[in-house]
């Protein structure tokens, strides 16, 4: 824990971290950013400590908003340069779609400001990020059971946001913030997330090698380009998520990102060892070239959820992944989780989705 007596009051005058701002600094009133002033922290009561984490466009700190640990993201905190409008109109669909959330396994919207900089407040995950918990466990993997508890809470996540018509769009490790236990996970960085529409969108919205194919374009675009896709592709990008909780592996390791946008659209996919064999039916439906034969993550909850309850029944001790007796094909292949996930998109596209479930089933008949 931080000593309160390290953390610095933000007052109007503020003096901090940021150095100090007037009412001109670009970072008054001149921000154009609209937010509902529901929203908007008191500044009297909010503090800040030590940095947290840093990148080109923010900088995260640990703070005290009422006496309550959070942390505070700025935007863009560099004087010498205006925010620019991206980062504004990023900034602001964040704040909007974060505050409307409501879930267990998403960070929790506290506040913003806009004033004297661009501040987003949410809950202080202190075990920090996804990615960096996997990066100091490597090579060892992480237990079976924690691996399938992880996955199950994203997917319930994002079960939630596609269910009030959110895409997130750039999910990934380091999007996802763990409890100081190291047992729970949250998805955050909704700087990216949108309504889905039914018009075209950005293409190249997200990280290379979590991003799903049709999101790349395999002749030169410009930036901004935009193209029809939908909420599938965070589907595709949890599926990667899912490959590097069961190997603790980068996907598409040392490649640049042309190379992995080539790998992707060219339908290569990380490598299937090591993988248990009643979780590669998954992986495959998930991370398939076709949008529409990917599951729903409903479906996709109910599969976790049945796999975690048969390794926790089988489970006499804490071996590594390796080790675990995994449940028997048939008796996945006989399970309500495995019918919901071969079910997908019945109404929407029945005839893809009876091919997309043959294929499906024959994975599984291949694995036997």
């Amino acid at each position: 824990m931080v000593d309160t007596n390290d953390f610095l009051n933000l007052e109007p005058s503020l003096s901090n971290p940021f150095g100090k701002f007037s009412d001109d600094d670009v970072f008054s009133a001149q921000n154009n950013v609209t937010i509902d002033k529901k929203l908007l922290i008191d500044l009297h009561q909010l503090s800040i400590g030590p940095m947290l984490s840093d990148g080109p466009y923010s900088v995260v700190y640990e703070g005290l908003y009422k006496s309550m640990p959070v942390a505070i993201k700025i935007i863009q905190p560099d004087m010498s340069a205006n925010v620019s409008p991206e980062r504004k109109e990023k900034f602001q669909r964040e704040v909007t779609l974060l505050s409307k959330v409501k879930h267990d396994h998403i960070v929790k919207f506290i506040g913003a400001s806009m004033e004297p900089a661009l501040m987003l407040v949410t809950e202080l995950m202190r075990g920090g990020t996804l990615q960096k918990y996997l990066w100091s466990t490597r090579p060892q993997c992480p237990d079976l059971k924690l691996s399938l508890s992880f996955a199950l809470g994203i997917s319930r996540a994002m079960e939630y946001l596609h269910g009030i018509g959110i895409i997130h769009r750039d999910l990934k490790p380091s999007n996802l913030l763990l409890t100081e236990d190291k047992r729970i996970v949250k998805l955050a960085d909704f700087g990216l997330a949108r309504e889905e529409a039914d018009s075209e969108m950005t293409t190249e919205a997200g990280t290379y090698r979590w991003m799903a194919p049709e999101m790349f374009s395999v002749e030169p675009i410009k930036i901004g380009v935009k193209k029809y896709y939908n909420h599938k592709v965070d589907v595709y990008s949890f599926s990667m998520i899912l490959w590097e909780l069961l190997t603790n592996s980068t996907p598409f390791k040392g490649r640049s990102n042309i190379m992995v946008a080539y790998a992707t659209t060219t339908k290569l996919r990380p490598s299937m060892d090591n993988i248990p064999r009643d979780i590669e039916p998954l992986l495959r439906s998930c991370w398939a070239e076709d949008p529409a034969e990917r599951p729903e993550f409903e479906q996709i909850s109910d599969f976790l959820a049945n796999i975690l309850r048969n390794v926790c029944a089988s489970q006499t001790s804490s071996p590594n992944m390796f080790e675990t007796e995994q449940p028997t094909s048939k008796e996945l292949a006989n399970s309500s989780a495995m019918n919901c996930l071969m079910d997908k998109d019945a109404e929407n596209s029945k005839k893809k989705n009876r091919t997309s479930c043959c294929c499906f089933m024959s994975a599984y008949d291949d694995s036997l």
